[in-house]
C-alpha cells in the first residue's frame, strides 16, 4: 500500500469518522439462481472531517502538542507511521514532488500541503488554511 494510502486509510478508518456504506444483498425472487447478486448502497455525502480526527486522535495518544497540522513528520508520528526521510521521499515521489528530495523545508511543507490537498479530493472536510 502507498504511504498516502495508509495515512488516508489511518483518517478515514478512524473510529471518529463517519462509517462508511456497504454493499446489501439484493433478495432474489423464489427459484431465480442461487447466486446472491449485491446492489451497492449510495455512499454517504457526509464528509470525514479530517481536523476533528486528527484531533481526537491526538487526544486519545495523549500528544495532543504534535504539530500535525503544519507538520508533515508529526502528522505521520501521530498516526503511528515511520516518518523517516527515507519514508517522506517515497511519499513525496507517490505526490509528484518535482523538487529536490533531501528533507528540507520547502519539501515538508509541500508535502503537508499535498496530503491535505489529496484527502480532500479524496472526500475528505479539510480546512483551507491547511491546503494554502
Amino acid at each position: 500500500m502507498s504511504i498516502f494510502g495508509k495515512i488516508k486509510d489511518a483518517i478515514f478508518g478512524h473510529k471518529s469518522a463517519p462509517a462508511q456504506a456497504q454493499p446489501v444483498p439484493t433478495p432474489q425472487p423464489a427459484g431465480a439462481a442461487t447466486a446472491q447478486t449485491e446492489t451497492p448502497v449510495q455512499p454517504q455525502t457526509q464528509q470525514v472531517d479530517v481536523d476533528q480526527v486528527l484531533t481526537n486522535i491526538a487526544n486519545e495518544k495523549g500528544n495532543p502538542d504534535l504539530n500535525y497540522r503544519s507538520s508533515i513528520v508529526d502528522l505521520m508520528k501521530l498516526l503511528g507511521m515511520d516518518s523517516s526521510l527515507e519514508n517522506r521521499k517515497e511519499l513525496a515521489t507517490e505526490l509528484g514532488y518535482k523538487g529536490a528530495t533531501d528533507g528540507s523545508a520547502e519539501m515538508n511543507i509541500w508535502l503537508h500541503k499535498e496530503v491535505m490537498r489529496q484527502l480532500a479530493a479524496h472526500g475528505g472536510k479539510v480546512p483551507a488554511n491547511l491546503t494554502d
